[in-house]
């Protein structure tokens, strides 16, 4: 086995990481993973990348150590162009970057914080989600795992703020309303094709969906409130659009090895 494969570093959980896990798959690029312990992630990002940031995902390829999820779809476009993620057309390119962009940033923090936030208030359930989810030997003790969850999660993004929590769900509604404004009558955000846009909001709309082939179990209840929250929204188009993405463009990926 080849010592040269990519490495990409990200959290099994992770809408952000799911980016990363998706455009590599998209690309068939066979790479190696490694998940480390939620918390633990931070120092081991520290070091991978020299002190200059604390998340994943991060890609080492080619020598080089990529972090954030957009750097790693650019890097992966330049690298392995086919199939493309990015349109030919110069104002599509745009059009679609931009739309990456508005997702990132006012989807991608807010609705993490309101998933953590309403697994912090459902212990039962939560405990239930790290059964299926979490890492090593943090699985065979679910309880501790979801109390470990809470502290690291309250500590790094504040999901016990009710009024942080109330901002991330209308931010989540915003981003759903731009969603299906840009769609309009097309199956795409960007032209006829699948692009770097539809990829980032369908993968960073998954732990409102739940759709099959994401990284969630979407067969464990969710938390009563995110429950609540979503399903007046089962029946809008764009939440139907996340699913129909991913049953489309979610192929498997080429992994070489897992840890």
């Amino acid at each position: 086995m080849s010592d040269t494969l990519p490495t990409l570093w990200h959290l099994d959980v992770s809408h952000y990481s799911e980016k990363a896990r998706w455009a590599l798959a998209f690309k068939q690029v066979r790479h190696r993973r490694r998940a480390p312990v939620p918390g633990t992630h931070i120092p081991i990002a520290l070091f991978l990348t020299r002190g200059t940031r604390i998340t994943l995902p991060i890609l080492q390829m080619d020598g080089s150590t990529i972090d954030d999820s957009t750097a790693i779809i650019a890097a992966l476009e330049e690298r392995h162009p086919e199939p493309p993620l990015y349109p030919a057309d110069p104002e599509q390119r745009r059009r679609a970057l931009e739309l990456e962009d508005f997702f990132d940033e006012e989807l991608g923090p807010h609705i993490r914080l309101l998933a953590f936030h309403e697994l912090a208030r459902d212990p039962e359930r939560y405990a239930a989600v790290m059964e299926r989810t979490a890492p090593g030997a943090l699985a065979k003790v679910p309880a501790a795992a979801a109390a470990y969850g809470r502290v690291l999660t309250g500590l790094r993004f504040g999901v016990h703020d009710d009024q942080a929590a109330e901002l991330a769900r209308a931010k989540v509604l915003a981003a759903l309303d731009r969603l299906e404004e840009e769609l309009g009558s097309g199956e795409y955000l960007v032209g006829d094709g699948f692009t770097v846009a539809d990829l980032t909001a369908a993968s960073l709309f998954n732990p409102l969906v739940l759709p099959d082939g994401g990284p969630l179990p979407n067969d464990v209840p969710r938390p009563k409130g995110m429950d609540s929250f979503s399903a007046p929204l089962e029946e809008r188009r764009g939440f139907e659009w996340v699913s129909e993405m991913y049953e489309r463009h979610r192929k498997p990926a080429k992994v070489a090895a897992a840890a």
